[in-house]
Formats: structure tokens, C-alpha cells, sequence
């Protein structure tokens, strides 16, 4: 019963919007304009405020979607916050004729592409591709990980875990992201929150597998696991998830009045000083434990699952908050206290100071994956072309993926070390914080009680 009065509302208030709406055109029948423009015309502004015909906002398949979204963040994200694991092995074992940097590379250009791919797999999605989205992305995914059991040289881990699985993933994000808002409208940034601890769900549990099966089987046979964990996990998300309509607006690659767009434009390079920075930590902080003999290297290890289970509550607690107040409202305050903990990093010296620092930066630094799509939402003039948008604002700020933790590994070779990479942390997601609120003032003025 409350559902449909809560569906009655929705009706009601789309119309009153719509009136209005309508109301501000000049009076087009005076003009001489045909009913049948003007009805066009009307259905063009109210497809624009909802592309999507009455969403549920809620119920037990809408909850559904929200899980089998969960397990494409686990396997796409969750696989890409691994890294750091892998990293270590590949330092100490694996790889050790590379470098940090060098290293850094496989994992950078796998996150880079895991959102670059979302410019492509985006329209499709929105033709209706779906499940052929998923299978496509999980089948590369896995049989990247396989290709990576076996690899010994750099190209070969390259062109295995850095481009087959980040185009897998890329086509895994697209599905897990834009199904939500099909299903849910008051409460979409807490069901993508809880979609998003999919991706610290997986960095959680990833390296513990990898890091407990590598002594006991080997590298070969731990990344294989991972792999066969990838594919039954994938099994359940094609199981359940369900496209419940195809936007009638069929949306192109790009559009040509978000470059002109400030606020958009901004904010993307908010989300690029924030990819760059925000993730050295995930790659570094075992290694930094390790160097400065802090922890020993199997205690170091598990350093990368703490930040990533902080991160969890970090991507569902500000979604939470983020319908109430405001997503903007949301991020920017994370995105100070971040800055704060990268620059506490360059100080640490003890044991606890490295446990309390995983901690709080996993959980302040988990609101850049999931508040981002909430905020450009927010920021789009024409919902039709929040896919579009979403796409391109990802493309370019992914950039800060590729370049951030190489920039990061190449710092470790000066004399400064891991205070040089600290700094670097802290003053990418300075100027991200710097920018943040020049959106909010674009947006809403100098405002302070104002839910954006």
C-alpha cells in the first residue's frame, strides 16, 4: 500500500513538474504552433526528467539487482584493488628485475581501462545488451586470470592482466552502475553504495586468497583459484540481474555541450586528481610497511585487506548520508579528511599509526568510487545523457588511474622515498578537495543549507 502511494506521488509530482515545465514555454498555440509539436515537445521534457517509466524504488527483485550489481563491482574494482598483492609478489618474486614503477604499470593500465571501456559499453548497455555484457566481460576476466597463471615475463602479465582482464572489467562496470537507477530513485546513491562495497568486498578477499594459496601451491595455481572464484561469482550475477526497460533515447558516444558545461568539466578533473592520488596507498602500503621494517612481510600483506574492509562502510555510510544531504555535500568533506590521512602517511613509524592509517584512509578514501555517479546525476541537465556523461567524465579522469601509482613507484627512487609518494598522495586529492568546491559554488551559490 505504501508502495503505491509512494508511485501515486511520483506521478503527481512529475506532473506538476511537467506543468511547469510547459508553462515557462511561450504560448506556442498563439504562435500558431500545432498541438501535435506542443505534445511532443511536452513528452520531450518529461522524458528528460525520467527516462525511465515508474521505478519501483525499492522491492524484492529492485534488492536483487543491488546483489547481483554488488558481485560486478567484487570482480571488476574488488579485482583492480587486489592489485596490491600482486604487486608485492611481483617486487619481490615474479618480477623482480622491474621496478616499482614498471610494476605499477600493469596495475594502472588495468584500472585505465576498466573505465575506459565504459564509453563503448555504455550505449550498448543501453540497447539493451545486458547479459551479453556480462558473459562477454566475465569470460575475459577469467580467462585473463588463467592466461596470467601462466605468464613469466613482464609483456606477458601486461597483455594478460593489465588488457584482457581490463577490458573484461570495463565490461563487467557498465551493468553494475547503470542497472540501479532502473530500479530505484530516492534511494539510488545507498543502493549504488552497497553495489560499490562489491569492490572492497573483493579487495578483501582476493589478496587473503592469493596470499594464503601462493606459499602452498604456487603463483600458478593461486591466480587459477581466483579465477574459478571470478566465474561462479559471475554465474549469479547473469542469474539474477534484469533489464527492466531500454531508454527510448538511444545515446551517442558523446555530446558536444558537456565540454562547455563548467560544472561537468570540473568535477571530472575533481574525480582525475582524486583517481590519481586516492589509490597509491592500495598499491604501497605493504611495501612501505616491509622497507621500513614496520611489519615483515607476511604481516605487511595484511595492511591491504584492513584499508579495503574500512573501505567497505567508506562507500556505503556516505551513499547513506548522500540521500539525505546531498551528494556533493558528501564527498567534499571525505575528501578533505582523505587529504588529511594521505599527509599523516609520510609520518608513520609504529605498528599502530600503520593500522589506525589503513583504517581511516579505507574509509574516507571509499566515497571516490561510489559517490562520483551520484554527483554527475545531479550535475546532468538531461537524464537521458547521464550515460553519455557518465562515460566521458570516466574516460577522462581514468587518466588519473593510468599515470597516478607509476608516478608514485618512479618517486620511490629519490632520495625522499615513501614520504615523496606520501606527499604526492596528499596533494592530488588537495587540489580534487580545492575543485570540489568550486563545483558546489557553481552549482548552488555560497549556500550552506542546501541539499546537492
Amino acid at each position: 500500500m505504501l508502495l503505491k502511494v509512494q508511485r501515486t506521488l511520483s506521478r503527481q509530482s512529475a506532473v506538476i513538474q511537467l506543468e511547469d515545465d510547459v508553462a515557462s514555454i511561450p504560448n506556442r498555440a498563439e504562435m500558431g504552433t500545432p498541438e501535435s509539436q506542443m505534445l511532443a515537445d511536452a513528452e520531450e521534457i518529461d522524458e528528460k526528467q525520467n527516462p525511465f517509466d515508474d521505478v519501483p524504488d525499492g522491492g524484492f527483485m529492485a534488492w536483487l539487482q543491488v546483489s547481483g550489481s554488488f558481485f560486478m563491482y567484487f570482480n571488476s574494482w574488488g579485482l583492480t584493488n587486489s592489485f596490491g598483492a600482486f604487486e608485492n609478489y611481483y617486487t619481490v618474486s615474479g618480477l623482480s628485475h622491474k621496478n616499482a614503477s614498471d610494476i605499477a604499470w600493469i596495475g594502472s593500465f588495468q584500472a585505465f581501462l576498466l573505465v575506459l571501456v565504459g564509453v563503448i559499453t555504455g550505449p550498448i548497455f543501453d540497447r539493451g545488451y545486458c547479459k551479453t555484457l556480462v558473459v562477454v566481460g566475465s569470460l575475459m576476466v577469467v580467462f585473463g586470470m588463467m592466461m596470467t597463471s601462466l605468464c613469466t615475463e613482464y609483456w606477458q602479465v601486461m597483455l594478460s592482466q593489465a588488457i584482457i582482464c581490463g577490458l573484461g572489467e570495463g565490461c563487467l562496470f557498465i551493468p553494475g552502475i547503470a542497472i540501479i537507477p532502473q530500479y530505484f530513485s530516492s534511494k539510488r546513491a545507498f543502493a549504488t553504495g552497497i553495489a560499490a562495497a562489491g569492490s572492497s568486498t573483493g579487495g578483501i578477499i582476493y589478496p587473503i586468497v592469493f596470499h594464503k594459496l601462493v606459499p602452498r601451491l604456487g603463483f600458478g595455481w593461486a591466480t587459477r583459484i581466483i579465477g574459478f572464484i571470478i566465474l561462479g561469482t559471475q554465474a549469479y550475477g547473469l542469474v539474477v540481474m534484469r533489464v527492466r526497460s531500454v531508454p527510448k533515447f538511444k545515446r551517442a558516444l558523446y555530446d558536444p555541450t558537456a565540454i562547455g558545461d563548467f560544472k561537468f568539466m570540473v568535477f571530472t578533473i575533481v574525480v582525475f586528481f582524486a583517481f590519481a592520488g586516492a589509490y597509491i596507498p592500495f598499491y604501497y602500503i605493504q611495501s612501505f610497511a616491509s622497507s621500513r621494517n614496520i611489519f615483515d612481510q607476511y604481516t605487511a600483506f595484511y595492511l591491504l585487506s584492513i584499508l579495503n574492509a574500512a573501505s567497505v562502510f567508506g562507500r556505503v555510510l556516505p551513499n547513506f548520508l548522500a540521500d539525505k544531504l546531498g551528494p556533493i555535500n558528501i564527498m567534499f568533506p571525505f575528501t578533505i579528511l582523505t587529504m588529511v590521512m594521505a599527509f599523516v602517511w609520510a609520518t608513520i613509524n609504529n605498528r599502530g599509526g600503520c593500522i589506525v592509517f589503513a583504517i581511516f584512509y579505507g574509509f574516507f578514501s571509499g566515497a571516490f568510487v561510489s559517490l562520483p555517479p551520484p554527483v554527475l546525476t545531479g550535475l546532468c541537465p538531461d537524464l537521458r545523457m547521464i550515460g553519455t556523461r557518465m562515460g566521458m567524465s570516466f574516460a577522462i579522469s581514468g587518466l588519473g588511474l593510468l599515470i597516478g601509482t607509476p608516478i608514485a613507484g618512479a618517486l620511490l627512487k629519490t632520495p625522499a622515498q615513501y614520504t615523496a609518494t606520501a606527499l604526492f598522495c596528499g596533494g592530488c586529492v588537495a587540489v580534487a578537495s580545492v575543485l570540489i568546491i568550486v563545483v558546489r559554488v557553481a552549482k548552488c551559490g555560497w549556500k550552506v543549507s542546501v541539499k546537492v
